[in-house]
């Protein structure tokens, strides 16, 4: 099983852009995304390094599994 690890914002905002959100709004130092079928928006924080409980509550909110990040993350 692969292991997630904390990977700088622009990083995870081109994964973002991949599986089709788009930049909703900025507030500060979040940038919010969405997507239809979702019933919340994808929320990050501009960090060097986004922790991986940020990463693993976006992906739920995706529903997306960690593997299926990971593979995307390769092709990204």
């Amino acid at each position: 099983m692969a292991r997630l690890t904390p990977i700088h914002w622009r990083k995870f905002e081109k994964f973002l852009l991949f599986v089709g959100c788009r930049l909703e709004r900025e507030k500060g130092d979040h940038r919010i995304y969405w997507r239809e079928g979702l019933k919340r928006p994808v929320v990050i924080p501009k960090d060097k390094s986004l922790p991986v409980f940020v990463i693993r509550n976006n992906l739920r909110i995706l529903g997306i599994s960690p593997e299926e990040y990971i593979e995307i993350l390769k092709r990204v």
